[in-house]
């Protein structure tokens, strides 16, 4: 229910670059959403553990970076670029998976 709520807070917000948009989960997974350009980044925390997304936007691709971090210590930190730029709502769409992965682990442990 609270990814709904985000969604919607966030669909109905207009975002200049650098608008961000932040909330915590009942787990205590906190979420922070900033606009990059075209783009989006999605930051989220829990303790010593920390997830990340940026999703750059040009007119020709679109450049996705991921990495997790407990620590100081990076579990996952990959890119993959894509020959097409990405829609708002492909960008949107990106984020809400990421959002709901990193909380679908957080909730197994």
């Amino acid at each position: 229910m609270l990814l709904g709520i985000l969604t919607v807070v966030i669909g109905a917000m207009s975002f200049a670059s650098g608008a961000w948009s932040s909330t915590e989960t009942d787990d205590g997974l906190q979420i922070e959403i900033t606009r990059k350009g075209a783009g989006k980044q999605v930051v989220l925390s829990q303790g010593a553990k920390e997830w990340f997304m940026l999703i750059e936007v040009t007119p020709d691709n679109a450049v996705i970076l991921k990495q997790e971090k407990d620590h100081e210590r990076y579990l996952v930190d990959e890119s993959e670029t894509h020959d097409r730029p990405m829609t708002a709502d492909d960008v949107d769409a990106a984020i809400t998976d990421y959002i709901n992965s990193v909380k679908a682990r957080v909730r197994k442990k």
